[in-house]
């Protein structure tokens, strides 16, 4: 795939996810990429796949152009940024003459991969810890792969808006209400004695710079993700460690004490592991569940893409318990948490 078409297919990704500006932006960077620059010849270093399952250029690009706009730096940008609304024309001469003006900026940008922490997920991950709970009453010792700034760790900080329910604290830092298809689940939430997640390169929502790259990757015409994610951001005070996922898991597992619910959570950070790593990591879990006893039980909760392309947008919400070695496929949920497809385990 070559950059051009690398844009292009990542516009239409972006407008089926309901983004209509970032595909009219990524439509013009895909027919006027300006090739004579210190820009392109970075990209043009990159091998292998370099779209959205891959480096992701297009959403770094995207990405360095919003924090141009969220930081300050390019007024004349923001000026055309939503909530404006401009034709082709006026959004395309304002993005050259920004990657023209702040190149050292983009180049430094671009360096890192895409890091988002889309907290409406979270959603998903509060109605799949309240089935764990229903099994196990017992408090959570809580581990996440890929955890990026931690906002996902700290669901139970926040409130679920169902129709006819309404879970969480009273004092909730947020509510998520996605479109709910299918049955309510459980209205039990748990304790969370302890939390803790991994990541290659983990930020920390507290610093301004790492609060600029997690909201960079929201999309500009889509506000009440900004919203939510600063809200988050507000409460967050888990430990994010920097480390190879399935070697720190190897190390939690080993010390997860007992009196406690083990639960590990993922929210589309597993496909991105090697197949080795996956392969080692499900032994482990699967190992580390054989020896779950009812004093210290496990719970293995994911929202991955499976590969469904029948029905078969969004992710598969699995969740796996032992001691038993119990498979509860909990319905599918929207990569971005919009909606949720529930079934009754």
């Amino acid at each position: 795939m070559n950059l051009p078409d690398a844009f292009a297919h990542q516009a239409i990704s972006c407008r089926a996810l309901g983004s209509p500006f970032m595909g009219q932006l990524l439509d013009l960077l895909a027919g006027h990429w300006p090739q004579d620059t210190a820009l392109a010849r970075h990209f043009a270093a990159f091998d292998g796949d370099i779209g959205p399952a891959g480096h992701s250029l297009p959403l770094r690009t995207a990405g360095g152009l919003h924090a141009l706009v969220l930081s300050g730096r390019a007024p004349d940008l923001a000026a055309v940024y939503p909530p404006a609304v401009v034709d082709d024309e006026t959004l395309l001469a304002a993005v050259m003459s920004a990657l023209n003006t702040h190149e050292d900026f983009m180049l430094d940008w671009v360096r890192s991969p895409p890091q988002t922490n889309e907290v409406r997920r979270s959603a998903a991950l509060i109605a799949g810890a309240s089935v764990a709970a229903q099994h196990f009453d017992l408090p959570f010792w809580l581990s996440e792969l890929g955890a990026s700034g931690g906002l996902n760790l700290m669901w139970d900080h926040y409130a679920l808006a169902l129709p006819g329910m309404t879970t969480g604290p009273e004092n909730a830092a947020l509510t998520l209400a996605p479109d709910w298809d299918g049955p309510l689940p459980p209205s039990q939430r748990p304790v969370v004695a302890d939390r803790r997640g991994v990541d290659l390169n983990p930020l920390d929502p507290r610093r301004a710079e790492d609060l600029l790259r997690l909201t960079a990757y929201l999309w500009p015409d889509q506000p009440e993700r900004l919203a939510l994610t600063r809200a988050a951001a507000a409460v967050t005070d888990a430990q994010i460690d920097r480390d190879d996922a399935i070697d720190w898991l190897e190390k939690r597992l080993a010390e997860a004490p007992a009196g406690h619910v083990h639960l590990i959570q993922h929210t589309v950070a597993w496909q991105y592991f090697p197949e080795e790593a996956r392969t080692r990591g499900r032994r482990m879990i699967e190992t580390a569940g054989s020896a779950a006893t009812s004093e210290r039980p496990l719970a293995w909760l994911s929202m991955e893409s499976d590969g469904d392309t029948k029905g078969g947008i969004g992710a598969a919400l699995i969740l796996r318990l032992w001691p038993g070695d119990v498979t509860l496929n909990l319905g599918r949920a929207d990569f971005h948490g919009r909606w949720v497809r529930w079934q009754t385990p």
